[in-house]
């Protein structure tokens, strides 16, 4: 058994594998990562391998506390990957797109494969179909777009994420909602149209955490898996235990 450990900015992402099957994913706040980790292994002792991805630097005691139950493999640009990197700055490169990249190209081998994350950034990342990686775009997510009307203005509120009644907003908040939503809208059918021009039998992955929010409003053919990340982990570790 495999654990997948994802840490975040504010939450920690947990999932637990059996080969390719996900067993369980579950979250916690910073503070509860040692007793998260305790009661997992109570559940499921078989667990041998574990993968931790950070947005920064894992803290030196993160890693000694999962040390204690398996062997541990923290992500990084020094990892090895399966898919060729054409990426100009692999360094760079976030280990969230790694984690992506691969899962695209285990799950959908020999396809041209857009992989569209809808998080904090939306990034868009293309896998073709000789299990290259070549790059893709990151631009601002929708919690993102909110918080920038805000900060940057007088008066505009600080908004959330909600769904729009109609395109002509009549008022400051309706306004709002319908820049962000149908600006990102018609963002993602923009990019996958350009992507759809250039790559034949392109298969569309969205995911993240507003994917299902926009999932609905794209008249493109894609398909939503909001696991895809964690899948990606897991694949990562299976490909570094050697």
């Amino acid at each position: 058994m495999n654990l997948v450990v994802d840490i975040g900015n504010t939450l920690i992402k947990y999932a637990v594998f059996e080969r390719k099957k996900l067993l369980v994913d579950q979250k916690s706040e910073q503070g509860e990562f040692t007793a998260t980790i305790k009661g997992l292994f109570e559940v499921y002792p078989k667990i041998s391998h574990a993968i931790i991805a950070s947005v920064k630097k894992v803290p030196d005691q993160t890693f000694k506390v999962l040390s204690l139950f398996c062997e541990v493999h923290v992500l990084s640009h020094t990892s090895k990957i399966p898919y060729k990197n054409s990426y100009a700055s692999p360094q760079t490169l976030g280990i969230d797109r790694m984690a992506l990249a691969t899962a695209a190209f285990y799950k959908y081998p020999g396809t041209n494969v857009l992989v569209i994350d809808m998080g904090t950034c939306i990034t868009y990342d293309l896998v073709n179909d000789y299990g290259e990686y070549l790059g893709g775009a990151i631009s601002p997510g929708a919690e993102m777009r909110y918080r920038a009307m805000h900060n940057q203005t007088d008066g505009l509120p600080q908004l959330k994420l909600a769904s729009i009644l109609d395109t002509i907003g009549n008022t400051t908040e309706s306004c709002m909602h319908s820049g962000v939503v149908n600006g990102i809208s018609l963002e993602l059918e923009g990019v996958i149209a350009q992507y759809q021009q250039r790559f034949k039998h392109l298969t569309v992955i969205l995911t993240g955490g507003n994917a299902q929010f926009f999932a609905k409003r794209l008249k493109n053919s894609i398909f939503a898996n909001s696991k895809f990340l964690l899948e990606g982990l897991n694949y990562l570790l299976e490909y570094n235990k050697n």
